[in-house]
């Protein structure tokens, strides 16, 4: 194209949004363009175009090579979806998870070449292909159907959203409407991630960080708090990285003080990204 449509900026702006969302760039040559301008905005040679292309499915297979050589066998509990706590026998406490960033992990490890079992919330998603499935409803199962298998377990993730609070007490019918106001008391529910993270020994403990605002700060606070090796964290209040969508746009902390920003992408992609963080470092 020509140049200075090339420098204009809503072209260039949506180059930085396309990257943003892992899409690659072969840059354009510079010289005579087709319209006389003399400047950047030729289509590259076709030599450096494949070898562009070479360059990165090279690397990324060598990449993925090491990954499925790493998780071969490793034994991996993936919990995803939400918690319901209960408040009589028709209504329940919960959130607006999806359970498609677990779902999408456990089918990325099983192919990686790990036994997989994912301990999973109400969700409406499919089994994946060669993964256990374990059915919980509320925190408390969760808490031990993990926990059960926890002694083990190589890699745990803990995609879940489990819910915070439950009903202090569930009523045994359905509560009748009767006042203006309805007051709940509720009670914290275990903490999983912190009770992992208390009892582990030489296993891998990756958290996730669904948050609103200051994210890297609560997600520091989280991995230190909760004794993980990782936090995957997002900022929910983002498009195309809150609850139910098919893509993310995460940030994963190490213990060590890297991290890792990922661009938008597929919720598989991240999974796989995570996956591979989780393998180079091995924390």
């Amino acid at each position: 194209m020509n140049g200075h449509m090339l420098q204009n900026p809503a072209v260039q702006e949506n180059i930085h949004r396309l990257r943003r969302r892992g899409i690659h760039f072969v840059q354009p040559g510079e010289g005579q363009l087709a319209c006389g301008y003399v400047g950047q905005g030729r289509l590259a040679e076709p030599e450096e175009i494949i070898q562009h292309v070479l360059t990165f499915f090279g690397a990324e297979q060598e990449a993925l090579s090491m990954e499925r050589e790493w998780w071969q066998g490793k034994r991996v509990l993936i919990t995803a979806g939400p918690t319901r706590e209960e408040i009589d026998p028709v209504r329940y406490i919960s959130n607006y998870s999806s359970g498609k960033m677990g779902y999408a992990l456990a089918g990325q490890a099983r192919q990686l070449g790990a036994e997989v079992t994912l301990v999973s919330g109400p969700v409406d998603l499919e089994q994946p292909h060669g993964v256990t499935l374990i059915s919980v409803q509320s925190a408390e199962e969760m808490f031990r159907a993990v926990v059960n298998q926890f002694d083990d377990i190589d890699v745990v993730i803990k995609a879940a959203a489990v819910a915070d609070y439950k009903p202090a007490e569930k009523a045994t019918q359905k509560m009748k409407k009767s006042e203006e106001l309805l007051t709940l008391t509720l009670e914290k529910t275990t903490d999983i991630l912190q009770y992992l993270g208390s009892v582990k020994k030489d296993q891998i403990l990756v958290g996730f960080a669904a948050e609103t605002n200051l994210v890297e700060e609560y997600a520091m606070q989280k991995l230190e708090r909760k004794n993980a090796d990782f936090i995957v964290a997002n900022d929910v209040t983002q498009e195309g990285a809150g609850f139910g969508t098919d893509t993310n746009i995460v940030t994963i902390y190490h213990s060590s003080g890297k991290k890792v920003s990922l661009p938008m992408l597929r919720k598989e992609e991240v999974a796989l990204k995570i996956l591979e963080t989780v393998a180079k470092n091995d924390a």
